[in-house]
């Protein structure tokens, strides 16, 4: 029977010599198997040396760069990494010089004062909603929003207004406060809210005015840091929305007052990887000003305690 189609000639395909062809994995990439009770340096030196295990090592070993050349280090981040027990961690590297710059969201400053001042944060939500008690302490309205005042009143930031008020109140977990630790080590730490997302802004006392004001002033004080980020990190910590928006309005403002904001490494840590972060802090600027860009997809809870293992110990 006639054949109805052509075929192509396989026979008449070109080979080539392995040796002169590329190849993207080599016997030099593969991972360790661990020995018993392994060290973390022998735990790092046995991963694979590919992809995100790859990334890892890069990443922090510019941060490290960044942070013993004096660059800025800026850590931005939502609530999450409070609440899964991240703190001490991240006053560490605070202390050792590895954070030059905190930032968060509203929820970052309520979950940290309930911490300080109480111990204890993060509800159970449904129970609350039945009955209308979700987010009303009572102390912790007080707090926050006395803060705002207090800020307002005295032409400060909110997030250096509320680790004055800290430092002033002497809680009984002070040590585990990153809005007092980067008060006593004189690091700025800006908070930047968005009126009614946060429990305090359903209080009796809160007032939108003082809130804002004292935001708008971190919001200044944030982008005053970003203008000095060239060669330096900036890290954004499971901020899906608000830190991202921030981050890029704030970019903006510092190169249109004409800071040569340029060659910094940009990394998004989450567990879930969303739009704005990857688009906002990690595509756009290093795009429009060089540098380096990385995702990193985790479990804050174990993925920080990895990166500031490898940015200690590289």
């Amino acid at each position: 029977m006639t054949k109805k189609h052509p075929r192509i000639d396989i026979s008449k395909v070109k080979t080539f010599p392995m040796a002169d062809l590329e190849r993207k994995v080599l016997a030099d990439f593969l991972g360790k198997p661990l020995g018993e009770k392994p060290s973390f340096s022998e735990f790092i030196d046995s991963l694979p040396d590919i992809l995100k295990a790859k990334d890892l090592r890069e990443f922090t070993a510019l941060w490290r760069k960044s942070a013993q050349s004096g660059r800025q280090c800026l850590l931005m981040m939502g609530a999450h990494p409070i609440k899964v027990g991240l703190s001490p961690i991240i006053i560490d590297l605070m202390e050792k010089g590895y954070i030059t710059a905190v930032a968060g969201n509203g929820a970052v400053a309520i979950h940290d004062c309930e911490m300080a001042l109480f111990g204890r944060t993060s509800e159970e939500v449904l129970d609350g909603l039945k009955d209308g008690s979700f987010g009303m302490a009572r102390e912790t309205g007080v707090f926050l929003n006395d803060a705002a005042l207090f800020a307002r009143d005295n032409n400060l930031g909110y997030g250096e207004a509320l680790g004055i008020k800290l430092e002033e109140a002497r809680p009984q977990f002070a040590h585990i406060s990153l809005l007092l630790a980067a008060k006593q080590m004189n690091i700025p730490f800006t908070i930047h809210i968005a009126i009614g997302t946060d429990i305090v802004h359903q209080h009796p006392n809160f007032d939108a005015s003082a809130a804002g004001t004292a935001s708008y002033e971190d919001f200044k004080i944030l982008a005053s840091v970003i203008s000095r980020l060239s060669q330096g990190i900036v890290i954004n910590l499971g901020s899906a929305v608000i830190m991202p928006e921030v981050f890029l309005k704030a970019l903006t403002v510092a190169r249109n007052l004409g800071a040569e904001v340029i060659n910094f490494a940009a990394a998004n840590f989450d567990f879930i990887q969303h739009y704005r972060p990857n688009t906002n802090v990690v595509e756009r600027p290093t795009i429009t000003g060089g540098g380096k860009a990385f995702s990193f997809t985790g479990h804050h809870e174990i993925m920080l305690q990895l990166i500031a293992g490898l940015v200690k110990n590289g």
